[in-house]
């Protein structure tokens, strides 16, 4: 009986020595697939950050170095001066806050609208705005720039900030965490008299902070990457933004590129928007997954 127990118990200890092993052995996969994938996303970024202290000559070396022989931090004060950085970042810093403040009142009140207001029409509407989501945004640049055209507002900040204020995505996010709120504290403030700004502005705001910093955070993001729009509409010194600004900065009058001070420019203009990410992407995280909850 004794001789029964003890087998029973060792081949116990060898499924649970093999499931052990089994895990630490899938973990090992896991784990070098992750490292695998990471070194293939930053070795761009690690490119970027050495050729920006090369020389012009080592960085045309027939076989590239992976370290640089010699590291010329001059290639990013050349860079700010020569690309005029300072401009281009107050520029697009402007674009930034302006269009991020006023789509920010076109958001809150547009999602306030559809989650707590009734009129007729309303989820007509809605699902128009939803089924414009569908449509491609390169579709709407050559209509936009012949309304803008039109209208005389090429190369001016006006140009690069009215076209781009309504989002429906931002009103859709928006909505969705606004129809988490408990509709009895909207009904309990209009018996006390509340107006519907004063309880859009004590109550809901507070309680869907968390989505509305995501939607500051993605926005300011859009305008520091904007390209394709600012490229076309603004094309005056006085009015480029850092992604346009910098695209023919580096390039002398033989039309050689100095790929060093370039890359340097690029490590300058990526490094806000990399803070942005490292220290902000929790609430971007809380905020989108708070607003997908209710529909």
């Amino acid at each position: 009986m004794s001789d029964n127990k003890t087998m029973h118990a060792k081949d116990l200890q060898k499924v649970s020595s093999k499931q052990t092993a089994g895990k630490i052995l899938s973990k090992f996969w896991v784990y070098l697939f992750l490292i695998v994938m990471a070194l293939i996303v930053l070795f761009p970024f690690y490119w970027m950050l050495i050729s920006s202290v090369k020389s012009i000559d080592e960085y045309r070396l027939s076989v590239p170095t992976l370290f640089p022989k010699e590291i010329l931090w001059s290639n990013y004060v050349e860079a700010f001066n020569q690309a005029n950085l300072g401009r281009l970042f107050l520029n697009t810093l402007y674009v930034g806050l302006v269009s991020t403040l006023l789509s920010l009142v076109i958001t809150v009140l547009s999602a306030f609208a559809f989650a707590r207001l009734e009129f007729k029409g309303k989820n007509a509407l809605f699902a128009a705005l939803l089924a414009t989501m569908m449509i491609p945004g390169e579709l709407f640049t050559i209509t936009n720039y012949a309304t803008v055209n039109s209208l005389g507002w090429m190369d001016s900040y006006t140009v690069l900030i009215v076209p781009f204020l309504v989002s429906v995505f931002y009103i859709y996010l928006l909505r969705q965490n606004f129809l988490q709120i408990p509709n009895e504290l909207y009904l309990a403030a209009k018996v006390d008299g509340t107006s519907d700004l004063k309880y859009l502005w004590k109550v809901m705001i507070p309680l869907a902070l968390p989505t509305l910093i995501s939607i500051t955070i993605l926005k300011m993001m859009g305008a520091w990457n904007s390209y394709v729009w600012p490229r076309l509409v603004a094309n005056d010194e006085k009015y480029q933004l850092i992604t346009n600004g910098l695209r023919n900065a580096f390039t002398d009058s033989t039309g050689d590129v100095n790929i060093p001070v370039q890359m340097a420019a690029v490590a300058i203009v990526s490094l806000p928007l990399f803070l942005v990410f490292i220290f902000l992407r929790k609430y971007i995280m809380k905020g989108v997954s708070r607003s997908g909850i209710k529909g």
